[in-house]
């Protein structure tokens, strides 16, 4: 039996179609931010979200009264979110290591793991305030050490989220804004007269932030190229049809455009999953989301065997695949294109998004298969240096330094070398003649 769809999304086609007008638009907004700083941004904040204050960005006092605002338990929820991505940054951190080694007498090598030294971190919240999206980069910068994270977060309701400040604040920002969308990417990466420019951009948000910070890049690094939510079960007839709906659904209500995609090698199970979802629409707060995710981009892939399942999804390259199957290890072990796994019935996606203690920022459109997501080593620069001790590898590898470089006729490059050869070794040798 071939891998059969019994239902499918929109082509990668019509997909693209969709992009074409985000792009025309932000490109126009990004140069006016670029050419009128602070008005454009106050324009473009009234248009998209009525929210114009005297000050974008908050004082201490404001965030004390909004933190005042959440109950004990909401505090001890974030906090303990907190802990547990603090936890795992650290250690990834800790695997991180500066290097210095003697590769010849004399010839010494090494390379240091340098903080990013300004982060823009967007935080999601004009549908839905996304709390966890402060721990994924702002905590995770503040690990890594950066020493100025600036925090941007567009205002929910009219007003500043106050779960959302929360995280922002004890996380570690240092300059918090209420301010959203292509404003907020534009004003971090050209800068205007009230915000100073970021080197680096991070954090997930709708298609206009995703296509803004697509466009700067190369001004300022960005965390990876983000497109909309996407999310893949594998599965067997080990789980039901329940447990495979509801971590589908749980995902598409993101977006009106986030797939969706269960692969499995059962059809009574594929089948069920289908029946499930739509039972689980009629019931669901977000259904009109999910709904259309789900019409639009949802996919159920049946396959004949592990081996065909795992081409799938390999091939797919998802943000995010749960796997619930007889060898869970088995798909551990040989997948190579994802953004990440969740093993076994037990964990779900949503754990990996809100509070379990891997980073949620992750590769989505097949780009699992070149990156993986946002860590803390996305915020170190890895840079290297060199140093020559004694005249002997000074004389050494300035011969072999000279005559590659006439190999490549850069004969500027080899008297760089020769000097070095003349003066540390005794020998001269104007073009790159020294002997081994």
């Amino acid at each position: 039996m071939a891998i059969t769809y019994l239902k499918r999304g929109k082509s990668d086609v019509e997909r693209d179609q969709d992009d074409s007008r985000t792009r025309t638009i932000v490109e126009t907004a990004l140069k006016d931010i670029e050419t009128h700083g602070d008005i454009a941004v106050r324009e473009f904040s009234h248009k998209f979200d009525n929210y114009v204050p005297d000050s974008f960005r908050l004082t201490q006092e404001q965030i004390d009264a909004l933190i005042a605002e959440l109950s004990t338990r909401e505090l001890d929820d974030i906090r303990f979110a907190q802990h547990q991505i603090r936890r795992f940054a650290e250690a990834q951190r800790a695997s991180m290591q500066d290097i210095e080694v003697e590769t010849r007498p004399g010839v010494i090598l090494g390379h240091k793991n340098i903080p990013v030294q300004s982060v823009g971190c967007y935080v999601p919240g004009g549908k839905f305030p996304m709390v966890a999206s402060a721990h994924m980069s702002v905590l995770t910068a503040s690990v890594a050490g950066v020493p100025r994270i600036v925090a941007c977060t567009p205002p929910f309701r009219g007003r500043p989220n106050p779960a959302v400040i929360a995280a922002m604040h004890l996380a570690g920002a240092h300059e918090l804004y209420v301010l959203g969308g292509i404003q907020a990417i534009g004003a971090m990466a050209s800068g205007t007269e009230s915000i100073r420019p970021v080197d680096m951009l991070v954090g997930p948000g709708n298609a206009f932030v995703a296509e803004a910070k697509r466009q700067l890049y190369g001004r300022v690094g960005i965390d990876l190229f983000a497109g909309p939510t996407e999310t893949m079960v594998i599965a067997d007839d080990t789980v039901d049809a329940e447990l495979c709906a509801t971590d589908l659904l749980g995902q598409a209500e993101h977006g009106y455009n986030s797939p969706a995609v269960l692969v499995t090698n059962s059809r009574a199970l594929a089948e069920g999953t289908m029946a499930e979802i739509e039972r689980l629409l009629q019931i669901l707060p977000t259904a009109e989301t999910a709904s259309a995710s789900w019409r639009d981009y949802g996919e159920v892939i049946l396959c004949n065997s592990h081996e065909e399942m795992l081409q799938v999804a390999n091939d797919i390259a998802s943000e995010h695949v749960q796997v619930m199957t007889d060898r869970d290890d088995w798909y551990l072990d040989r997948m190579t294109s994802y953004g990440a796994l969740f093993l076994g019935p037990r964990t779900n996606v949503a754990n990996g998004d809100k509070v379990i203690g891997t980073n949620h920022t992750l590769p989505t459109r097949k780009a699992g298969r070149y990156t993986g997501g946002l860590w803390v080593g996305k915020f170190l620069k890895t840079h290297t240096y060199q140093r020559i001790t004694s005249d002997e590898a000074a004389a050494e590898i300035g011969a072999y330094c000279s005559r590659l470089c006439l190999l490549e006729g850069f004969t500027g490059h080899a008297e760089q070398a020769n000097i070095r050869v003349r003066r540390y070794g005794g020998t001269d040798v104007p073009y790159g003649g020294a002997a081994e």
